[in-house]
């Protein structure tokens, strides 16, 4: 019966401080207040949570900052694209379209110097050969012919080719800004966007460098046109909507620059690595020799 009335009897138990220090060895589970310990996690992450908001906000807004041009992040981002943007791009800027920008359809904001660098690296080794193959059976039917190919073309086609891609996008970015400050309605490129539309349309050259191989006069200036006129067009398709709201003087000025510094590439090109100079100038050489032979 004493039993039974101790186990009806409420204890009193010691106080938390007193049962901690008696069994300090002992593991204790305690029960938290869910809403205090609610505020205490959001307390914990209100850092995270509001740089991961910051993060999320810029890239809705598209003004997440780039990083500064000397860094490596830097170019690093400019060379962030797959085969199939690259190979997209080759085709848009081979086959031109009117009313298809370049820029807004194919670039938006991810220019790349991918493309470009290794577009203007393949037109610079394939004029160079195509130049020696040229040359070479131009004058493989006369006798003493003795070919050596000649290395100075790739200087020449690398000094050219890079030349261009790079000296006139910058000019043209500079003429474009400044007219950008006179006129703010104007469209505007960032110099990227300029420097990939330039690589990109001197992809065409490169199979017209191939067929300029053929010893015909025709058939290489007939190539060398085409790729003229689609090359030339991705240009003033791309470059039109940003200077067709200004003066129309300063519009004429501008797209006839473009072209005939264009042209001025496609036309140096043919003469210098395509030339017939070699035949015509062996010509003289075995008429005269006819002439001595025959008056002996």
């Amino acid at each position: 019966m004493a039993n039974t009335d101790f186990r009806l009897q409420f204890q009193e138990f010691e106080d938390d401080e007193g049962f901690i220090e008696r069994n300090q060895g002992a593991t204790t589970v305690t029960i938290d207040d869910p809403i205090k310990s609610r505020k205490q996690r959001k307390a914990i992450g209100t850092d995270f949570e509001e740089e991961d908001n910051d993060d999320k906000t810029e890239l809705l807004s598209g003004e997440k900052k780039s990083p500064p041009f000397w860094t490596f992040e830097y170019y690093q981002t400019l060379f962030d694209v797959d085969s199939h943007q690259v190979r997209n791009r080759i085709i848009g800027s081979v086959l031109p379209w009117p009313g298809k920008n370049f820029v807004e359809v194919y670039l938006r904001s991810n220019p790349d110097l991918y493309g470009p660098f290794w577009i203007c690296a393949t037109l610079v080794f394939v004029i160079a050969i195509s130049g020696n193959m040229s040359s070479f059976l131009v004058n493989y039917s006369q006798p003493k012919f003795k070919y050596v190919p000649d290395f100075r073309k790739v200087t020449m086609a690398a000094t050219a080719i890079y030349s261009y891609a790079w000296l006139v996008p910058l000019a043209l970015w500079g003429v474009l800004t400044w007219r950008n400050t006179k006129i703010t309605s104007l469209v505007s490129y960032s110099f990227m966007q300029i420097l990939c539309v330039y690589g990109y349309s001197l992809s065409i050259y490169i199979p017209s460098a191939i067929l300029c191989i053929i010893p015909s006069e025709g058939l290489r200036w007939c190539s060398i046109v085409v790729a003229l006129c689609l090359s030339g067009s991705v240009l003033v398709i791309t470059f039109w909507p940003a200077i067709r709201d200004d003066k129309p003087r300063i519009t004429i000025a501008i797209i006839s620059t473009i072209l005939i510094l264009h042209a001025l590439l496609a036309i140096g090109c043919k003469a210098f690595f395509f030339s017939t100079y070699e035949m015509e100038q062996t010509e003289p050489l075995k008429a005269s020799n006819n002439s001595s032979t025959k008056a002996n």
